[in-house]
C-alpha cells in the first residue's frame, strides 16, 4: 500500500472551540482514511504511478500520465488525500497561531492591498463555492499571490484547475468539515478558521512556493 493516513500534528481537541474534537476525529479517521483507501486500491492496479509521489500525481491529473481507467479515482481520491494532508498542517491550536512573515505580509500587501483584504477575498471564495470544495491562497506562475476555489477534491496543482498555483493555505468547505458545530452557517466557520491558522507552516509553504516547490505533506 503506497499511501498511509498521516497522523495529525496535534490532538483532535486542539482546535477547540473553533473546530470541535468530534468533527476532527471523524474528518480525519473516516473521511480522509476513505480517500487513502480508495487511492491505494487504484494504485495497486497501476503501481508505476507510485513513483510520481503525491504532489506530482496531483499535477498529472488531467494529463495523459494518468490512465483513463483510473483518471476520475486519482482526481477525486488523490486530490482528497493531498488536500487533507495539506489542510491538517496549516492549522494549529489557537494559542500557537502567530502571523505572516515579513516576506509573506509584503506579498499579501502587494497582491491584495492588506491582510484584511486578502482575508475578505479568501472568505468570499470559500463562502461562494457552490456545494463542496476548497478555498486556496497560493503562488501563481508569475510569483504573485492569488486566491481561488476548487470544486470537490480538486486543487490548484491539477491541470484541470481554473487557476493553477502552488498552495500556501487551504480551507475545506465540504459540509463534513463544519456541519456538526456550525450546521449551515458556513460563513461563521470560515471566520472561525482564522483563529487556528498555523502561520509558521503557511510561511514555510510560501517560501517553498516562491522557489517553485510544493511543500511536503
Amino acid at each position: 500500500m503506497p499511501y498511509d493516513l498521516p497522523a495529525l500534528p496535534y490532538g483532535y481537541e486542539a482546535l477547540e472551540p473553533y473546530v470541535d474534537a468530534t468533527t476532527m476525529n471523524i474528518h480525519h479517521t473516516k473521511h480522509h482514511q476513505a480517500y487513502v483507501t480508495a487511492l491505494n486500491g487504484a494504485m495497486d492496479k497501476f503501481p508505476e504511478l507510485a513513483s510520481l509521489g503525491l504532489a506530482d500525481l496531483n499535477k498529472s491529473v488531467g494529463t495523459d500520465k494518468i490512465p483513463k481507467d483510473i483518471a476520475t479515482v486519482i482526481r477525486n481520491h488523490g486530490g482528497g488525500h493531498w488536500n487533507h494532508s495539506f489542510f491538517w498542517k496549516v492549522m494549529t491550536a489557537p494559542s500557537d497561531t502567530n502571523g505572516a512573515s515579513t516576506e509573506l505580509k509584503a506579498a499579501i500587501d502587494s497582491a491584495f492591498g492588506s491582510s484584511d483584504e486578502m482575508k475578505t477575498k479568501f472568505n468570499a471564495a470559500a463562502a461562494s463555492r457552490f456545494g463542496s470544495g476548497w478555498a486556496w491562497l497560493g503562488v501563481k506562475a508569475d510569483g504573485s499571490l492569488g486566491v481561488t476555489s476548487t470544486p470537490n477534491q480538486d486543487n490548484p496543482l491539477q491541470t484541470v484547475a481554473d487557476d493553477q498555483m502552488i498552495p500556501v493555505l487551504a480551507l475545506d468547505v465540504w459540509e463534513h468539515a463544519y456541519y456538526l458545530k456550525y450546521q449551515n452557517r458556513r460563513p461563521e466557520y470560515i471566520s472561525a478558521f482564522w483563529n487556528v491558522v498555523n502561520w509558521e507552516q503557511v510561511n514555510a509553504n510560501f517560501k517553498d512556493a516562491k522557489a517553485g516547490n510544493v511543500s511536503s505533506v
